[in-house]
């Protein structure tokens, strides 16, 4: 008979310092048995954004105190574990180091399998904390540092369809957010302003709109927002730049997902169930998911969100990643580095910087 399967998660990749256990039943059915998630919001506050060496040693004070929160929560004792799974890339060096580390020696002292994992496997592969989902399905993945369409076909088969070729939403959000003077971390603050405020105000750039397929480009629109800054006399002026932002990026994702969608029925020319999975901080927008519901609603696409808590950074996904990895035959490596850029597709090209062809 198949045994359940448990696994603990590590997540160090930026600022949030997290550990997760998760568990597999012998019937197949997922249950995140603790989650917990120690945000560094105070500490990098006062500079705007993430201070990589002072999250790194935030991350080395607070990542013992977290690992032994989620095995407590969680009931289960470390012997009960099958693996240990870590965030091994990508993300900012200094930070990967500290929890691969931690899981390293963790797996080495306990004698258990050790998976350095992706960490945007682990958005890819969210929605199965939470529901069964068949292979293949099409995954936008927005957040701080990405901005992808990839076409998931089965554990370690991803198809890149399209990237950004410059910003991530999330860093356009973030960057929008501080030219407006919204306190770090202002991206999500930047729905409240949009609320108040005239989307139709100002016309801002969509760039590569037609171009370029499912590519996305945001520094474009970041350069127009920081212009029309310098012109704004009034809150309510804040505000409307708020809204135009966000109502331009709805309008931009509007069109590359219809195009993302074209692209992966062409790939998947016999698929019958077809799913759309958004994930990704940005995905916890609620303006972006009402916009995203009524493309995927035309396009006879389900569409999947994770529960906010699973948007963002957390461990839970990179647990779930590695016990899936493990249960395909994957092999435990303790010899793996952390790896600050790790695309999910291998061999999709570059695509940041000059020279590109759009």
């Amino acid at each position: 008979m198949k045994k359940d399967l448990i696994f603990l998660g590590i997540e160090t990749s930026c600022d949030e310092t997290a550990a997760a256990v998760v568990k597999k039943d012998s019937k197949g059915k997922v249950k995140i048995l603790s989650n917990i998630v120690s945000s560094q919001e105070n500490i990098h506050k006062k500079y705007g954004g993430v201070v990589p060496d002072l999250a790194a040693r935030a991350h080395a004070d607070k990542i013992d105190q977290i690992i032994k929160k989620a095995i407590q929560k969680s009931k289960v004792h470390f012997d009960d574990l099958d693996g240990i799974a870590t965030t091994a890339g990508p993300g900012l060096l200094v930070c990967l180091m500290v929890g691969m580390t931690a899981g390293k020696t963790l797996a080495s002292f306990l004698k258990k399998p050790f998976y350095g994992t992706n960490h945007l496997e682990g958005h890819a592969l969210t929605m199965g904390l939470i529901k069964p989902l068949q292979f293949p399905y099409l995954l936008l993945l927005i957040s701080g540092g990405h901005s992808q369409f990839l076409s998931i076909e089965g554990i370690g088969k991803y198809k890149r369809l399209g990237t950004t070729i410059d910003d991530a939403l999330g860093e356009a959000f973030d960057k929008t957010a501080k030219i407006l003077g919204i306190e770090f971390p202002g991206g999500p603050k930047i729905e409240t302003y949009a609320k108040k405020g005239n989307g139709k105000a100002y016309d801002l750039p969509k760039p590569i709109l037609y171009k370029s397929g499912c590519n996305l480009s945001f520094a474009g629109l970041k350069t127009a927002v920081l212009n029309v800054s310098k012109k704004l006399k009034t809150k309510q002026d804040k505000y409307n730049l708020a809204a135009s932002f966000q109502s331009t990026v709805n309008e931009i994702l509007k069109i590359k997902c219809q195009k993302a969608i074209e692209m992966f029925l062409e790939r998947h020319r016999s698929i019958k169930d077809k799913n759309f999975v958004i994930a990704g901080g940005v995905a916890s927008n609620l303006s972006i998911r009402k916009n995203l519901k009524k493309i995927a609603l035309e396009q006879k696409f389900n569409l999947h969100f994770p529960p906010i808590n699973l948007c963002t950074d957390n461990a839970a996904m990179i647990a779930y990643a590695g016990l899936l990895n493990f249960e395909k035959g994957k092999k435990s490596n303790l010899k793996m580095f952390s790896q600050p850029r790790w695309p999910l597709d291998q061999k999709a090209p570059y695509m940041k910087g000059p020279g590109l062809i759009l």
